[in-house]
C-alpha cells in the first residue's frame, strides 16, 4: 500500500528483494543506468515508479536531402541494420535529386460523445451559438495558440445510430501549429462537454437530458497528412547485385509494391518497415510513437482493406516512389523541450517547425521501405540483416576486437546462425592457444 509514495530507493529495495533472483546483480544494473541526481530527477518526472532508464542507440542517418536541404537524421532504434538501411537509401536518392516532401493538410480532431434521445435537428440549430459561446469562454487559453495562427477551426454534430439510435458526437477540428497539441485539445473538449448539456437545457423547451459519455482527442489524424516522394528516369536507376538491370529493378520493385497493395499479410510486414524508420525520428524528437503508429495503421485501412501505405508507378519511362501518411508531430510542448536528447534532436535538424518534421519524418519512412524493397527484390533481406546480427553474436561471446574482424571476414559469404559463430570462435582461439 502506497508504493507510489515510497522514495526511489525504498522502490528499488523492495522490487529486488520481492522478485530477483541475483538482488546484488539487480541492484548494480540499476544504479549503471541511472543518472546525476539532477538529470534523473528530470527524468524521473516523466513517468511513474521510476527505478532507472532502459537505454537505446540514438543514432544519426546522413545523406538526406529532403525539398533540397540537407540533413543527418537522428534515429532511437534497437533493431539491427535500420540506421544502416536508411542512410544507403538517402545516398541513393542524393543523386537523384532527393526527396520531395509536402504538408497536405495539418487539422487534428476530438470528440465529445452524449446521449440524446431528443430531435437531431434541435442540436444542429444551437451549433452554431453555442460555438460561439465555447470560443469565448476558453478565450483566456487559447490566446496563445491564437496568436499563432491555431486554435479551434470548426465543430459538426455527428450521429453513431450503428452504436445505438440516441448515440451522438460533437467532432471538433484544430489546428495546433507547432505543438502536437494533446493537452490543449483535451481542454477544450472538457470545457465543451461541461457547457454542451447545460447549454441545450436553457435554450430549448424539451424535457429530454442528456448524458455526457466522454471526450478525447482522436490520435487517427486523416487531416494532419503528409506526402513525400522519390522519382528518376528508370535508366538512372543503375545497376544493382547479380547484373540485375535498372529496368529489371523497376518493374521487380513495384510489384513487390503491388503485393503490399493488396495481400495484407506482406502489407503488414511492409508498413511494420516503414514504421521502423519514423518511430525511430519520432522517438528522437520526444514525440508519441505509439500516436503515429495506430494513426498510420488505420489510414492504411481508410478503402475498407488493410494496404501498403506507400505506391509505386512507371509511366512514361520515370520511377516514381511515394509515401501518404497522417503524421501529427509537435516540436514544441511535451517532451521535445524537457527532454535534453529530443532538444538536441531538433538542434541537429535544424530547429524545424512542426510541417518540416513532418516532411523529415516522412522521407525517413519513405527511405527505410525503399532500401527494405530494394534488398528483397535483389539480394534478400537476411544478408544485411544477418551481417548486423553476427555483430551482436560476437558481442555476446564478449569477442576481441581482433576476433571480430577475423569473424566478419569469415561470414562474408557464409550463414551467419548463433551455432556457427560459436563453432567458429571456439575454433578460432584454439587455434590463437
Amino acid at each position: 500500500s502506497g508504493f507510489s509514495k515510497w522514495t526511489q530507493s525504498e522502490k528499488i529495495n523492495w522490487v529486488i528483494e520481492q522478485f530477483c533472483s541475483d538482488p546484488k546483480a539487480a541492484q548494480a544494473t540499476l544504479k549503471n543506468f541511472q543518472y546525476d541526481s539532477k538529470q534523473q530527477e528530470v527524468l524521473n518526472g516523466f513517468s511513474e515508479n521510476t527505478l532507472s532508464n532502459f537505454p537505446l542507440p540514438y543514432g544519426i542517418a546522413p545523406h538526406f536531402v529532403i525539398n533540397g536541404r540537407s540533413y543527418a537524421i537522428p534515429m532511437v532504434i534497437e533493431e539491427s541494420s535500420v540506421v544502416a538501411a536508411a542512410s544507403a537509401a538517402a545516398k541513393f536518392w542524393k543523386s537523384r535529386g532527393g526527396f520531395s516532401a509536402q504538408v497536405l493538410s495539418t487539422i487534428k480532431e476530438g470528440q465529445v460523445h452524449f446521449c440524446w434521445s431528443g430531435e437531431k435537428s434541435l442540436l444542429e440549430k444551437a451549433l452554431p451559438n453555442f460555438e460561439a459561446l465555447l470560443r469565448e469562454e476558453t478565450s483566456t487559453f487559447t490566446e496563445n495558440m491564437r496568436q499563432r495562427g491555431g486554435g479551434l477551426e470548426r465543430i459538426r454534430i455527428i450521429h453513431l445510430p450503428e452504436v445505438g439510435p440516441d448515440i451522438y458526437q460533437l467532432r471538433f477540428h484544430f489546428e495546433t501549429c507547432d505543438s502536437m497539441g494533446a493537452n490543449f485539445i483535451n481542454s477544450i473538449l472538457e470545457k465543451a462537454a461541461e457547457l454542451w448539456p447545460q447549454y441545450i437545457s436553457e435554450v430549448s423547451d424539451t424535457k429530454e437530458e442528456m448524458e455526457i459519455i466522454m471526450s478525447i482527442l482522436s490520435n487517427y489524424t486523416p487531416s494532419c497528412v503528409v506526402r513525400v516522394e522519390v522519382s528518376c528516369p528508370v535508366s538512372e536507376l543503375g545497376g544493382f547485385p547479380g547484373g540485375m538491370s535498372a529496368n529489371s529493378f523497376a518493374y521487380r520493385f513495384k510489384r513487390a509494391v503491388d503485393i503490399a497493395r493488396h495481400d495484407v499479410f506482406r502489407a503488414t510486414t511492409h508498413n511494420k518497415g516503414i514504421f521502423n524508420g519514423i518511430d525511430a525520428v519520432v522517438l528522437a524528437t520526444g514525440n508519441d510513437f505509439r500516436a503515429v503508429e495506430s494513426a498510420g495503421h488505420a489510414y492504411a485501412t481508410r478503402t475498407g482493406q488493410y494496404r501498403s501505405l506507400t505506391q509505386c508507378e512507371i509511366k512514361d519511362d520515370v520511377f516514381r516512389f511515394w509515401l501518404e501518411l497522417p503524421l501529427a508531430l509537435g516540436t514544441v510542448g511535451g517532451l521535445t523541450r524537457l527532454h535534453p536528447m529530443a532538444s538536441l534532436s531538433l538542434d541537429i535538424l535544424q530547429q524545424p517547425s512542426a510541417r518540416e518534421l513532418m516532411q523529415i519524418t516522412a522521407a525517413m519512412g519513405l527511405a527505410q521501405n525503399f532500401s527494405a524493397l530494394r534488398s528483397l527484390v535483389t539480394v534478400g533481406i537476411q544478408k544485411g540483416h544477418m551481417k548486423m546480427h553476427l555483430y551482436n553474436i560476437l558481442i555476446h561471446f564478449k569477442a576481441s576486437r581482433e576476433e571480430k574482424q577475423q569473424a566478419f571476414d569469415h561470414f562474408e559469404d557464409q550463414v551467419v546462425s548463433f551455432g556457427a559463430v560459436r563453432k567458429y570462435l571456439e575454433k578460432l582461439r584454439g587455434e590463437l592457444g
